[in-house]
């Protein structure tokens, strides 16, 4: 059997591993438009922080490990077009164009950085932050960036806000909602987001819609809104993520958006074709519909149910709850299921309750550090469908506990009477993932932690 994958990232590094361990003497061919394989762009701001001393870090295979491997790895190798009937890829190199035959085909096409369709978005010194090559040009500018403008408030424009301010830059962040990070935390969170930016000296510009970049002799001078006009030497363009599928048109079904229609399979409208990744919408289990949530644990999961599928078992692709988790300076907070931007997607009365609560106790002497929490739930069953959470204390592994609790439908009550350890040095006698669930059914027994 002959396996051809296209693109190297999360979908495809999973799925040439999931052929191997299943079948070690399959003919793999691997393709990657870029020079280098398998590069983890969920890294990249450790990259810019000077956490990962080079880009090579940030890499979790290469050409080497994959020849190792007896994978055929052809890099700087674009593929451009598929011909279904005849089961060929057309493949654009430096040398010109050539075919391949293949048996099973699998595509991870991703996604790319979109630029705003200003005057000046071909200035010098104007950036997308998507991929290794970006990483790099923008890792070389921190060294000479003065003022620097990020449009976007997504988690790519945040992190590299944060890169920039870090390391002694002015940085102002824009963007045209009324905050940042909308899709991640809900507006009871803001207070604690933006105090953190305006304490770190990240200046945050919301409601704003940028319209021009302004340059004088070809270097950037300032970034015009609809509202005010900001110094800058450096922008960088953070406003989202597209399908890269236009190549695909005509060739396997694509919907509105251009995200490749598939199966709970991950079989394509072309028979023997498989596609996830960035590209793709996946099953979200609190609505059970197909929405997009691009997150590298995703794509690693698609991986391995293509490979399974193309391999001749019948695999449905997992249903996720789009559970991620970001440190903003000195906060960390992590999210699961339905939030305030998708919970219209849900066909029932979604309830919510937002409280905060101490991590540790009192006597711990440990600051007051507290814990901002959100849970949703549905109305009729008080099944749990979300939450998010932040403190300056790491807890986010309290959004994979709940995205367990709501795979397997637990409820308030259920949360609420889970036995959680207590330990004073890390906890309470009632965990605060407790007195969240029992808070939110009325109960107060919990919050209270002691009476004098």
């Amino acid at each position: 059997m002959k396996y051809i994958i296209v693109g190297t990232s999360h979908f495809g590094f999973e799925a040439v591993e999931t052929i191997l361990e299943a079948e070690s003497e399959a003919e793999i061919h691997l393709f990657e438009r870029g020079d280098k394989a398998s590069f983890m762009s969920c890294g990249a701001q450790s990259y810019l922080l000077g956490i990962a001393k080079s880009a090579d870090e940030l890499h979790y295979a290469n050409e080497e490990s994959y020849q190792k491997q007896g994978i055929n790895i052809h890099l700087n190798s674009d593929v451009i077009d598929i011909d279904t009937n005849e089961k060929t890829i057309t493949v654009k190199t430096d040398n010109g164009e050539s075919e391949e035959t293949y048996d099973k085909l699998l595509l991870s096409p991703g996604g790319y950085a979109p630029e705003l369709n200003i005057p000046g978005k071909d200035l010098k010194h104007v950036y997308t932050f998507r991929g290794r090559d970006d990483a790099e040009i923008v890792k070389d500018r921190m060294s000479d960036a003065k003022k620097v403008v990020v449009i976007g408030g997504g988690y790519i424009g945040v992190e590299v806000a944060e890169a920039f301010t870090e390391n002694g830059q002015d940085v102002t962040l824009i963007d045209a909602v009324d905050r940042f990070l909308p899709t991640y935390l809900d507006e009871e969170f803001y207070p604690s987001l933006s105090g953190e930016a305006k304490a770190k000296g990240l200046k945050i510009q919301t409601n704003e819609f940028v319209k021009e970049i302004k340059s004088e002799d070809g270097e950037i001078q300032s970034v015009v809104t609809d509202q005010g006009e900001y110094e800058a030497d450096t922008v960088i363009m953070a406003v989202g993520v597209k399908p890269n599928t236009s190549w695909l048109e005509g060739v396997i079904e694509l919907d509105e958006d251009g995200f490749v229609d598939v199966n709970d399979y991950l079989e394509t409208s072309a028979e023997d074709v498989y596609a996830g990744g960035d590209a793709t919408l996946i099953p979200f289990h609190a609505t059970g519909k197909k929405q997009n949530v691009a997150l590298a644990t995703n794509a690693r999961k698609q991986g391995v149910t293509a490979a399974k599928n193309a391999m001749g078992d019948r695999v449905e692709v997992p249903a996720v709850n789009g559970t991620s988790g970001l440190a903003f300076f000195d906060l960390k907070f992590a999210t699961t299921g339905l939030n305030d931007s998708n919970c219209e997607n849900y066909d029932g009365e979604v309830k919510t309750f937002y409280t905060e609560e101490r991590v540790r106790p009192s006597f711990m002497r440990d600051g007051d550090i507290k814990v901002e929490m959100k849970i949703f739930y549905d109305g009729e069953t008080e099944i749990i469908l979300g939450a998010q959470f932040l403190s300056t204390e790491d807890i986010t592994q309290a959004a994979n506990t709940l995205s367990l609790a709501i795979s397997n439908k637990m409820t308030l009550t259920d949360l609420g009477e889970a036995d959680f350890f207590f330990q004073p040095g890390f906890s309470r006698p009632w965990n605060f993932l407790n007195v969240l669930a029992l808070k939110a059914k009325g109960k107060t027994f919990g919050s209270t932690e002691m009476l004098f």
